[in-house]
């Protein structure tokens, strides 16, 4: 019990990660469509105009491996208090985050960078936890 306890703030962080990452990549799956046309027209007049079905593809693939590490991390510490798969899935998060806020921040959209930090922060933190 006193390690859970001890690795409860690895396990939250990992958890804050499953859900967030799961979710936003299971959602580009489910509506492909509608997050294509939404893109395209967002990074219409950028750099990323022309490649943005393959940045699509990249990023969510990007999101379930993050989310799928992230919770194979969780499992793993629970297990047999190792950190392999959650520093990966926290990397992948942060790589992804990280490459997120270059797109917004290309299409000029602040206010969604801004947003994008807010998961940044976390996993920042997370990556820290880890790694002490």
């Amino acid at each position: 019990m006193d390690a859970l306890i001890s690795q409860s703030p690895i396990l939250i962080l990992l958890a804050f990660v499953v859900i967030t990452f799961l979710q936003s990549g299971i959602d580009k799956v489910l509506d492909w469509k509608g997050n294509l046309s939404w893109l395209t027209g967002h990074f219409a007049k950028t750099a990323f105009g022309g490649i943005v079905p393959f940045l699509l593809a990249v990023i969510t693939i990007m999101e379930l491996a993050s989310g799928v590490l992230a919770l194979a991390g969780i499992i793993e510490i629970l297990l047999s208090g190792a950190y392999t798969f959650a520093f990966l899935g926290a990397l992948g998060a942060a790589t992804s985050l990280l490459f997120l806020l270059l797109g917004q921040r290309v299409a000029k959209d602040y206010e969604g960078a801004r947003t994008i930090v807010v998961y940044l922060i976390p996993t920042v933190i997370l990556l820290v936890l880890i790694a002490a």
